[in-house]
C-alpha cells in the first residue's frame, strides 16, 4: 500500500468524527442509520480500525457526502458544507441538513408543465411541512386539491395519501421539512390580528 493511500485512510477517522459532530449526531443515532455497530464507528473515528468500502458507503450516505468527499477531505480545514443537488423525474432536490435522524430539510424545485398532470397520491411514514418560495404549487392531500401561492405553508401526516407538483407551466420552488412519525416542526404562532385563517393553532 502506497504512502499516499496510507495518508488518505489515516485522514478518514478524524473526518468522520468532524462530520458527525458538525451535524450533532451521536454514535448511537449514526449506528441506527447505517447498521454499523457503535463500537466499530468509535474505532473508525479513532483510527483503531481501517475503513473499508463496505463501511464507507453507508457512512457517506448517512452524512450526505460522496465517497470521494469522505475519503479525500482533510480532517480539519474548510468548515463549509458543499451541497450537491439531486435530480429525479425532473425534480431537483437540494438537501439542507446533513445528519442522521431528526428533521430533514430540503429545497425542492418542481418542473412546470403546460398540460395538467395526473396526480398519483402516495403514503409513507412521516410528517411533512412545506413552504412555497416561488411559483404556484398544487397539493393533493386526501380529499383536498389545493393551489398554494408564494408565502403559504402546509403541514400534514404523510400517512394521508398525498401528491404535489407545480401548478402550471412555471416551476415551483419550495422548502420542505420532513420528520419521522411523531416528529413535527415547532413553529411560533403569529400574533393574532382578528383570527385570520391559516394561523397555527
Amino acid at each position: 500500500m502506497s504512502e499516499d493511500v496510507d495518508d488518505t485512510l489515516d485522514a478518514v477517522g478524524p473526518r468522520l468524527r468532524a462530520l458527525r459532530r458538525r451535524r450533532e449526531t451521536t454514535l448511537t443515532e449514526l449506528s441506527a442509520a447505517t447498521g454499523i455497530s457503535v463500537s466499530t464507528l468509535s474505532r473508525l473515528e479513532s483510527g483503531a480500525r481501517r475503513p473499508t468500502l463496505e463501511l464507507l458507503l453507508p457512512l457517506a450516505k448517512a452524512h450526505g457526502v460522496t465517497l470521494d468527499e469522505l475519503v479525500d477531505a482533510p480532517p480539519t480545514g474548510d468548515p463549509r458544507i458543499h451541497l450537491r443537488p439531486v435530480t429525479r423525474h425532473g425534480m431537483t432536490m437540494l438537501p439542507l441538513t446533513r445528519r442522521a435522524g431528526g428533521i430533514q430539510a430540503y429545497k425542492l424545485i418542481l418542473p412546470g408543465s403546460p398540460e395538467p398532470r395526473t396526480p398519483d397520491p402516495q403514503t409513507h411514514e412521516g410528517y411533512e411541512w412545506m413552504y412555497v418560495l416561488n411559483g404556484r404549487l398544487r397539493v393533493v392531500l386526501g380529499e383536498h386539491d389545493l393551489i398554494m401561492e408564494p408565502g403559504e405553508a402546509a403541514e400534514f401526516d404523510t400517512r394521508v395519501p398525498h401528491w404535489f407538483g407545480a401548478a402550471g407551466a412555471e416551476p415551483a420552488e419550495i422548502l420542505s421539512l420532513f420528520g419521522r412519525q411523531g416528529e413535527r416542526a415547532h413553529l411560533r404562532a403569529r400574533p393574532r390580528s382578528g383570527g385570520g385563517a391559516g394561523e397555527p393553532d
